[in-house]
């Protein structure tokens, strides 16, 4: 593929609900384009864009996807991203890399909560917005409900550009309104026609003149003027409406059949911003000052790492976009997260899973590194001539946990390897080895997510694992002050071992232990109080209801005894433990259990759900402040251990709409009830 200056690149990104058709269109465009010889489904596990063994299984992207074309003289990079939620992270990454978003409504069901999220994410990144209505082969389909459904929820600034002619529930023709002419498909190939009678012409130019006026002054004046604009003066005021979010124009195509695709690329080629229009940014400086990066190939260096692939075979891949300069093998970049120089060995030009290599990318421009061990998303690398940081990657919060257990005792740092590349792939994962609970746990955004860890792991990584709901990091306390003697005597023949303590414990606001001394006359020599100390630093480790650690323990060792032979720091050490196990048993054991801040966003429709649900869930509701995008905050206090399944209800309750965020903030006691079933299950689990 030959080399384009920045004003002849448009990058897309293919966004929307699931089951919109998103990777139907990108393969339809890219057959169009003479990129592929045959034209890929979804349905045969033949697409150019969902290679991955588990998207070819599963029939859905689960990552964004990336195929340059070449048309019209313009290249469009092409980011084709997830729509299942699961999976929301490839959208994520194909907005930072785009300039515009093509948002894709499937043309029978209509754009749902999908639809809505992808164009708000694009809104909050600048992002000039089209929407392609896909489908329209379907009988049933009612393009002027989903036309006015598109107008209800996204404004008024919704506008048809490329339409169907629908009679006797099909599409007769298409008419481009720019133009004034009409088309009819067959396998793909267009004909041009007489425009056909349409009731909706004039009212769809209308709004067309109108949304086009108002992007320019002397178009303004011409409007109200009532004077007719040309054809090149529409067009320019339509690409200044979208660059700008004034406009956002409707586009209608049939992906499986190839009705208006070709349409739809003239007009995405035409209308939508190139990146010497779109792809400049602000950045920071290393004094944190903001530094304008305008789309220059002379200027130096700057690009954005937004996805990494990590294959143990293949090795690592680092997808980025160039902002200023170029990058190439002979360019000298610095990775401002690490502060080190990265050594760039080649230049890659992606198209699916295929490769190609380049002398450079472009201001502007889209491609891949191979081997940056270092880099990671999000990663800015500049020239070391003008350091800056680029803005990151809006991720959603990950929120749904699981344990992680290998089917094979043994191989916990097998997963554990395994995990650490995934997390590199997919930043909406976490994982953790919970030191206390003494499980790995991982954290993404939805179950489907964490299936395909589980078939990467044993496909990628040779290991077979199991989820289980994570075990809760319980605490136990005390709530009554007690005096109690720790003895311990033994006589072995030699030299025995003596130690005797009598240590005061009473509950404190201390995170574990505070010890304290109080010994007077002698009775237990100061160089065994740190026995005395350590002993009891290792017995709060198991509470005497459950076995979970003890905190909020003042332990003062106020008398005791020793001889002048027998007695030794391990001697002290086992009384201070006796001391601890008879005191414990008697001075109102309590068992604690982890408390979090839940902060729902939410419709005001779903806030009764949601209230009604936390108080079922034991939680106390705080209160509420309104949020983003019309959303209302819902604060409420829950316990850790009826939250493990509440982002599968929220997804539920509010159609996907509603996000959450749960972090820990203290412990409480647990409710008799609870805490009885809880002591069961680890008596239970200690039998085991």
């Amino acid at each position: 593929m030959k080399q384009y200056k920045a004003q002849d690149i448009v990058n897309v990104a293919l966004v929307g609900r699931g089951s919109s058709g998103m990777t139907s269109l990108a393969e339809a465009m890219i057959y169009i384009a003479g990129g592929s010889d045959r034209l890929g489904k979804v349905s045969d596990g033949n697409t150019v864009m969902d290679f991955d063994p588990e998207e070819i299984k599963r029939k859905a992207s689960i990552s964004i996807a990336l195929a340059p074309i070449e048309w019209k003289e313009k290249k469009i990079n092409i980011l084709d991203t997830p729509g299942l939620f699961d999976f929301k992270s490839g959208e994520a990454e194909g907005i930072r890399a785009a300039d515009t978003a093509l948002v894709v409504v499937n043309a029978k069901s209509g754009s749902g909560v999908g639809t809505e999220k992808a164009f708000r994410a694009a809104r909050r990144s600048s992002l000039s917005r089209i929407f392609i209505v896909n489908g329209l082969c379907d009988e049933s389909v009612d393009f002027y409900g989903i036309l006015s459904g598109l107008k209800d929820t996204f404004g008024q600034n919704v506008c048809p550009i490329f339409v169907p002619v629908v009679k006797g529930g099909k599409a007769e023709c298409y008419v481009n309104i720019l133009t004034h002419k009409a088309y009819t498909y067959s396998n793909g190939k267009a004909a041009e026609v007489a425009l056909p009678e349409f009731n909706y012409l004039d009212e769809y130019m209308d709004a067309l003149k109108e949304a086009v006026a108002e992007s320019d002054e002397e178009l303004l004046e011409k409007y109200f003027g009532g004077e007719e604009f040309t054809e090149e003066e529409i067009l320019r005021g339509v690409r200044l409406a979208v660059k700008d979010g004034a406009l956002f124009p409707v586009i209608c195509v049939d992906a499986i059949t190839l009705a208006g695709i070709e349409q739809m690329m003239d007009l995405v080629a035409e209308i939508a911003p190139n990146a010497l229009k779109k792809a400049g940014e602000i950045a920071q400086n290393e004094d944190g000052e903001d530094v304008s990066i305008a789309v220059d190939e002379d200027a130096p260096t700057s690009a954005i790492i937004f996805k990494t692939v990590a294959d143990p075979f293949v090795g690592k891949l680092s997808y980025f976009k160039v902002i200023s300069g170029k990058v190439s093998p002979e360019t000298p970049l610095v990775n401002m997260r690490t502060g080190e120089n990265e050594r760039i060995t080649k230049v890659l030009i992606v198209k699916g899973k295929k490769q190609e290599e380049c002398a450079y990318i472009g201001a502007g421009d889209i491609g891949a590194i191979p081997k940056l061990s270092d880099a990671n998303t999000g990663d800015t690398l500049c020239s070391p001539k003008r350091k800056v940081i680029l803005s990151g990657i809006r991720y959603p919060h990950p929120t749904f946990k699981m344990a992680i257990y290998p089917k094979k005792k043994g191989e916990e740092d097998k997963v554990a390897q395994g995990m650490a590349r995934l997390v590199e792939e997919d930043p909406t994962l976490e994982f953790v080895s919970d030191k206390e609970t003494h499980e790995m746990v991982v954290t993404g955004l939805g179950d489907q997510q964490l299936d395909v860890v589980v078939s990467k792991l044993k496909s990628k990584f040779n290991v077979e694992v199991t989820l289980k709901v994570p075990k809760v990091a319980y605490r136990e306390a005390i709530r009554k002050k007690v005096q109690v003697q720790g003895r311990h005597k033994k006589q072995s023949g030699g030299a025995g071992q003596f130690g005797d303590v009598w240590i005061e414990f009473e509950p404190c606001d201390a995170e574990g232990l505070e010890f304290g001394e109080r010994v007077v006359g002698g009775s237990v020599p100061k160089n065994f109080f740190p026995a005395v100390e350590k002993g009891l630093l290792e017995a709060i480790n198991k509470g005497p209801l459950a076995g979970y650690p003890v905190v909020g323990l003042k332990a003062t060792l106020y008398d005791g005894s020793y001889h002048p032979v027998d007695s030794n720091e391990m001697a002290f050490k086992m009384a201070a433990k006796i001391a601890y196990k008879n005191g414990m048993a008697i001075a109102a054991p309590t068992l604690l259990e982890p408390y979090g801040t839940l902060r729902a966003a939410v419709s005001d429709a779903h806030m009764g759900d949601i209230m009604g649900e936390v108080n079922k869930r034991r939680g106390r509701i705080l209160g509420m402040s309104p949020g983003e995008d019309g959303m209302q905050i819902v604060e409420a206090e829950v316990p850790m251990a009826e939250m493990h399944d509440f982002n599968t209800f929220i997804r539920q309750a509010t159609q996907g709409r509603g996000t959450y965020t749960f972090e820990f903030v203290r412990y409480e006691d647990a409710p008799s009830n609870v805490a009885q079933k809880v002591i069961e299950n680890a008596k239970q689990d200690s039998d085991e």
